[in-house]
């Protein structure tokens, strides 16, 4: 008989090793036979609770994709002014456990699969929409529409361009430097428009 409240404890341990074994093979080619041994049950629990690989890797996206917005929800509660806040949304960008290991495993290997794959090109854009949306609230408090939406566009890419450069070990400069150019790029934008 299965124990009563096992169920939530049993995904979030699948989605946790689904990270991690993503992040020992470089990509999604995982079997659900390595996901399971990552987590320490049969593969046959595995399918129990997520019936495919496919639906248990987009579980883990969606789990990414909740962390980032809880946490992006709880900096942005901590902030008072507008230009507060787009400093904690770029904070929150570059945070330490977006840098795990794992984390940058699955967050390349699904940019990668969104090539492919509808569903994860569709959790793509949302976590691209979010961020917009939390650069763009705080920037049409401080500027006038259009220039908002340019800046945003360019805080956004400026984010997304510097986490992959950092995740391949590619930027000569370091997580708090990534911060410093990025708020630096918004300063001198709002700076222009006044």
């Amino acid at each position: 008989m299965p124990k009563i409240g096992m169920e939530p404890l049993r995904r979030k341990a699948l989605v946790d090793a689904a990270l991690r074994a993503i992040a020992d093979h470089g990509s999604l080619s995982v079997t659900m036979s390595d996901i399971a041994r990552q987590a320490g049950v049969s593969p046959a629990l595995a399918h129990h609770y997520f019936g495919s690989k496919e639906q248990l890797l987009v579980e883990t996206v969606r789990s990414l994709l909740r962390q980032l917005r809880d946490d992006t929800v709880t900096a942005l509660k901590a902030a008072r002014t507008p230009r507060e806040k787009l400093s904690a949304v770029i904070r929150v960008s570059f945070q330490a456990d977006q840098f795990a290991p794992e984390t940058i495993a699955a967050w390349l290997a699904f940019y990668a699969e969104a090539q492919r794959s509808e569903e994860t090109r569709r959790f793509l854009v949302i976590y691209a929409r979010r961020l917009r949306s939390n650069l763009l609230a705080n920037l049409k408090r401080l500027c006038p529409p259009d220039a908002a939406g340019r800046i945003a566009e360019g805080a956004a890419a400026m984010i997304d361009g510097l986490y992959i450069r950092q995740s391949l070990k590619s930027a000569p400069i370091n997580i708090e430097a990534s911060i410093g150019l990025t708020e630096d790029y918004v300063t001198m934008q709002l700076r222009g428009i006044e």
